[in-house]
């Protein structure tokens, strides 16, 4: 091959590089804006626990980080209990019942109407209701 043949294709193959690599940084970029976006959005939920002989309620209430959330409690509450709340990005909608009645035991989680997590009697109290964030989803 010629000097100005070889020339020319490797300044073609370092722009294609550099094109490509500007689109990798820019894909990125925006990828990295739209995580961003997502760990500062908020959303509101809404927690219902209703049953007997509910001696607590344990729920994430928007305190703490995504992946530490701080838990709140609510002891001895009156049934049919209703907590709405605002959490923040990622943060996973929970809510936790403890009652010596489990069989009666029901948790929801709701977000703009819509259930996203249900449980009932035993499944409620081994491990409450727990969703995915809609901002993450």
């Amino acid at each position: 091959m010629k000097r100005t043949v070889r020339t020319a294709v490797s300044a073609l193959a370092v722009t294609g590089l550099a094109f490509g690599l500007g689109a990798c940084s820019e894909a990125a970029n925006k990828a990295a804006d739209q995580v961003d976006k997502a760990v500062n959005e908020t959303y509101e939920v809404t927690y219902e626990v209703t049953g007997k002989n509910i001696e607590s309620i344990q729920f994430h209430g928007g305190g703490g980080t995504a992946m530490e959330p701080k838990l709140e409690t609510e002891t001895k509450p009156t049934t049919p209990w209703t907590k709405t709340v605002t959490l923040k990005g990622i943060m996973p909608a929970a809510v936790m019942p403890l009652s010596i009645d489990a069989a009666d035991v029901t948790c929801k989680v709701i977000h703009k109407g819509k259930v996203l997590k249900e449980a009932k009697g035993e499944q409620a109290m081994a491990g409450g209701c727990v969703a995915v964030s809609p901002v993450a989803g």
